[in-house]
């Protein structure tokens, strides 16, 4: 977890205008500490204290909507899995008493979850709100005390008078104000709010595991277009990790606190919460909408929408690649050991599988923008390393050239190796870095080195470097080379490097079908990372002939 998504506790009540300035702007979630003891209800609602009986005083047989679930008691947002049943308030007060009567009302939130997580749905053939296992059914969640946008939905405008807004939402514009209320511990299915929410707490006690919008991969978001979209698609308690592989990486990411009778809960929007509640718990919540949200202008959404989603596939492509050293590179690497090392760091160079020493190895002339490129093309003048990597490369190559040759002379085809043919002997659908020997190859080499490499294969083996471009490099190898060019770039002053591609392309009969080949399994990799995307952040699986999630599993 980052150390700027941690949770942060508050002992002292923040002004409005710290509030609206250090703590919602960072949309990170915030604790409160009884900084909702002053209110009417605190003391009234208070089931110790005869609060069921004033309660019911106040509401009376008024008809509410409760949640009825045969799933209790873990109540799912899914309208597939529960119902709303309209029921007097004095019935469900009713519940209560008999439950403070039995002395099951000292529950916490906590204790027994695993024995409530893993009972039965209840009977069909019971009467849902008659018997004796009815009241565990029942929740009372998401009651309007008050509802700016549809005042006909308030059912328990009463409960008003008792409550107050913290000071510190002072100036916002509050959507809705709801009761929640349980007579038996109770979990709600993990899912996110369109809108900031302020929890708090009246009696009883609420657990609750939160994780950031950027988990949205290992929770398994119900598609978009479905009822239930802001919902996960697992269930925590033990999820099926051969249908949601991801998921055994969610502890990584999730936080827990525990919050107590008068103390508030800042959960911004896109948070994924999952709530478990203890017995005879009393909360009310205030939902407000976002300054993100409201200054977002309609006619923007086209452009937002693409920028995000192209900001999302280029972290895909990233964590696609993103991968420990190889069996070679480490090899190479045996019995160095750099300042970072020694920190227990490992540097940007280690990460992609060459040390800090190779980026010095006689390249600093090389490297240096000021001196021309030095002309490696003869074999002898490789560094050892760069003549293993050119010995590998070819043999692959050829390997993957021979094999593509019998299998087209077996379906009566001859080997032109012009453009039409690229799509018949080029692996296309590997996206897999692990899997392709090549990629691995060029990943793991110093971009200078590499550089080495490929002016020596131009000089000495010509239809060797075009069969490797045209024939034997996968989408996920082309993103690796193009990537490493970029690297080369930074590194070379402009005349090195129009002389090194001058080099590189010059094997080539037609360039611009190389490039073009490039740059189509370049686009066939990003195509990969963005049906990731849907998959990942918006639950859209094989749609439209999508197949998601190619690629490493881990962050």
């Amino acid at each position: 977890m980052e150390e700027s998504l941690r949770i942060r506790q508050f002992n002292e009540i923040p002004s409005a205008e710290e509030f609206a300035a250090q703590i919602e702007p960072r949309n990170v979630p915030a604790v409160f500490s009884g900084c909702i003891k002053n209110w009417k209800a605190f003391s009234k609602w208070n089931p110790s204290n005869g609060g069921i009986d004033y309660l019911q005083e106040l509401v009376g047989s008024t008809v509410v909507e409760a949640m009825l679930s045969r799933s209790a008691p873990v109540f799912y947002g899914d309208i597939r899995s529960h119902e709303r049943v309209p029921l007097p308030f004095s019935t469900f007060a009713g519940y209560c008493k008999d439950l403070l009567r039995n002395g099951d009302a000292g529950q916490d939130c906590v204790s027994e979850s695993r024995k409530h997580m893993s009972a039965g749905p209840v009977s069909e053939q019971s009467n849902p709100l008659i018997g004796e296992e009815a009241p565990q059914q029942i929740y009372l969640a998401q009651i309007p005390i008050m509802n700016i946008e549809n005042e006909e939905r308030v059912q328990l405008k009463c409960l008003g008078e008792d409550i107050q807004n913290p000071s510190f939402l002072e100036g916002k514009t509050l959507s809705s104000v709801n009761l929640w209320m349980n007579n038996a511990q109770s979990r709600s299915s993990t899912h996110y709010d369109p809108n900031h929410n302020l929890l708090c707490i009246i009696a009883g006690c609420k657990q609750v595991v939160l994780w950031p919008p950027s988990a949205s991969p290992f929770l398994y978001p119900m598609p978009l277009y479905g009822e239930a979209s802001n919902h996960s698609a697992i269930a925590l308690e033990n999820p099926d990790l051969r249908v949601y592989p991801r998921a055994e990486h969610l502890d990584k990411y999730s936080q827990k606190v525990t919050l107590h009778a008068g103390d508030a809960l800042f959960i911004p929007e896109g948070w994924f919460h999952q709530v478990d509640s203890g017995s005879l718990t009393i909360a009310v919540n205030f939902w407000w909408r976002s300054d993100v949200m409201s200054g977002m202008l309609e006619h923007m959404d086209a452009y937002y929408l693409r920028r995000i989603l192209k900001r999302l596939t280029d972290k895909e492509m990233d964590r696609m690649l993103c991968k420990p050293l190889t069996t070679m590179a480490i090899a190479t690497n045996t019995g160095k050991q750099s300042k970072n090392e020694k920190s227990g760091e490992q540097s940007n160079n280690e990460i992609a599988g060459y040390s800090e020493e190779e980026s010095d190895l006689d390249y600093q002339s090389v490297s240096s923008k000021e001196n021309k490129l030095k002309q490696r093309f003869m074999l002898h003048e490789l560094e050892p390393r760069a003549l293993l990597s050119l010995q590998e490369l070819i043999s692959l190559v050829h390997g993957h050239v021979n094999q593509s040759q019998q299998a087209e002379t077996s379906a009566g085809q001859s080997v032109s190796g012009g453009k039409d043919d690229i799509k018949e002997t080029v692996n296309t659908t590997l996206f897999i870095l692990e899997e392709d020997p090549v990629a691995q190859i060029i990943w793991t080499l110093h971009p200078l080195i590499l550089q080495s490499v490929f002016l020596a294969m131009a000089h000495n083996f010509p239809r060797t470097l075009e069969a490797l471009l045209l024939h034997a490099l996968s989408p996920v190898g082309t993103e690796v080379l193009t990537r490493k060019f970029e690297e080369m770039d930074k590194l070379t002053a402009e005349d090195d490097r129009n002389q090194f591609y001058q080099k590189f392309y010059s094997v080539f009969d037609n360039h611009f079908s190389a490039m073009d080949a490039l740059l189509s399994r370049k686009e066939a990799f990003a195509s990969q990372a963005f049906k990731n995307v849907l998959d990942q952040y918006l639950g859209i699986a094989k749609f439209n002939g999508l197949e998601p999630s190619i690629g490493r599993d881990t962050n």
